[in-house]
């Protein structure tokens, strides 16, 4: 007989009501997070167009962090929801004994990455003398304090694994929340606290992740909750991590893709101008605000989707899965208009200069163009790893990115100068959403017919 535990509601609640309210909080917590991302950026804007440049650089190097950090951590939400559909808690406990291993391990990597390659990897995107140490500066902080990010990110999700979307939420704002409040007195020198600009900038995040990663630990050891990772004759089991990378692995190939697109978009359009450097981190972070939503949806969606596939419940994955997708293009295309139609303002909060202002809006209106189709490119790809099946996921990504967003950037400018590279974005995401879809709807039929074989063969 199956033990009664809280995770089952991810199996028998109505699913519109259940993916709406454990989404909530992870929209919540991905909306505040963009917001630190933007304001984190309008601070430092404040010091210079040069220290906005910096912090672009060193954009790239935040997305890698989160890459690992993410891929695990969505490995780790979909394996532990399905082992529990399958009543498997040890299994669900064994992989998050493993998997906080693995995070203490990336940010000793990731530490002495920042003490002997962070003025290498700066250099590469420019020899302005300012731009080299500034971005030096907060690479370094940043890799040195990030195994508080590794940890907290993949201890969220071995609570969101559980259906717990809320605590998770918690300690994603506590850090944002504390982030922005640190940010003028360490950037400006407020108080106490002495002039750092963007030094202060990478302090003010790595306390804060500390701070968010000490709350999340506490409350996965301390509340009631199924599962708790402990170390004590901890038995490395490589078989168990290739199980959590089996669905984590593309996720976090595609942000380690995008870590890379952005490097070399900052490059491409460098060679024109290095103020379409900030303007390419302006966009990032702004587009943030479209897409981090649609993160926070996934939260929700791969513990519903991961249990109901273990669970072998076709009709409720079938009905998750046209949600989440109408709720992701709503979510981004209210994104494409504001960026469509306020370009302006939206670049006016980053105090830019004439020749910033002018690339910025042409920047904004152009990719607003294919933004509303990422949403449910995003939904797509995240099925695909919430059952299992990474490959097409990162086919895909990598199709848009490195296939068709880069060349055509190049291509683009090549041909006809800086303000043609935008549209590659909306040429790429067009092409890749077309694929995806037919892709998509061929597996999910396969799946279910698989699904529903099972069922109907005799016991």
């Amino acid at each position: 007989m199956k033990t009664h535990h809280k995770s089952q509601r991810l199996g028998t609640e109505a699913i519109l009501p259940l993916l709406f309210r454990l989404s909530i909080p992870g929209m919540v917590s991905m909306s505040v997070q963009a917001l630190y991302n933007v304001v984190d950026s309008l601070f430092v804007a404040r010091v210079s167009e040069n220290a906005l440049t910096a912090l672009a650089i060193a954009f790239p190097v935040h997305i890698f962090i989160i890459a690992l950090s993410t891929g695990t951590g969505i490995g780790t939400s979909a394996l532990i929801s399905r082992m529990l559909g399958k009543d498997n808690r040890q299994g669900a406990f064994l992989v998050a004994q493993h998997v906080i291993t693995a995070g203490l391990v990336y940010g000793v990597l990731s530490g002495l990455a920042g003490i002997f390659l962070s003025e290498s990897i700066v250099s590469i995107f420019t020899n302005d003398p300012e731009v080299l140490v500034q971005g030096t500066q907060y690479v370094r902080i940043l890799l040195l304090g990030s195994v508080f990010l590794y940890v907290s990110i993949i201890a969220s999700d071995i609570m969101r694994g559980q259906g717990n979307t809320f605590v998770p939420m918690l300690a994603l704002m506590i850090g944002a929340i504390t982030n922005i409040v640190l940010d003028p007195f360490m950037i400006f020198g407020i108080g106490i606290f002495p002039r750092w600009e963007v030094l202060g900038a990478a302090l003010a995040t790595v306390i804060s992740k500390a701070i968010s990663c000490l709350f999340i630990l506490v409350v996965l050891y301390g509340g009631n909750n199924e599962i708790k990772p402990r170390l004590e004759g901890f038995s490395f089991d490589f078989s168990i991590l290739a199980e959590v990378y089996k669905i984590g692995l593309p996720n976090m190939v595609m942000q380690v893709m995008t870590s890379f697109m952005i490097g070399i978009l900052n490059s491409i359009v460098g060679a024109y101008s290095e103020v379409a450097i900030a303007v390419n981190g302006v966009y990032f972070r702004l587009q943030s605000f479209a897409i981090m939503p649609v993160f926070g949806l996934t939260q929700a969606y791969i513990p519903i989707i991961g249990y109901n596939y273990g669970a072998g419940n076709t009709e409720r994955m079938k009905k998750t899965v046209l949600y989440a997708l109408m709720a992701g293009f709503l979510i981004t295309g209210t994104g494409s208009l504001l960026f469509r139609f306020f370009p302006v303002q939206l670049m006016s909060l980053f105090n830019p200069g004439e020749e910033m202002l002018e690339i910025g809006v042409h920047t904004l209106q152009t990719i607003s163009i294919g933004l509303f189709v990422v949403g449910p490119a995003i939904i797509g790809a995240t099925t695909f790893q919430a059952i299992g099946k990474g490959l097409p996921a990162l086919a895909l990504s990598f199709l848009r990115q490195m296939i068709l967003l880069i060349p055509l950037a190049y291509l683009f400018g090549h041909l006809w100068g800086l303000y043609a590279v935008w549209y590659a974005f909306p040429a790429s995401e067009f092409i890749a959403f077309v694929i995806m879809i037919l892709w998509l709807g061929s597996k999910l039929k396969r799946v279910f017919r698989e699904m529903e074989t099972q069922q109907a063969a005799p016991l």
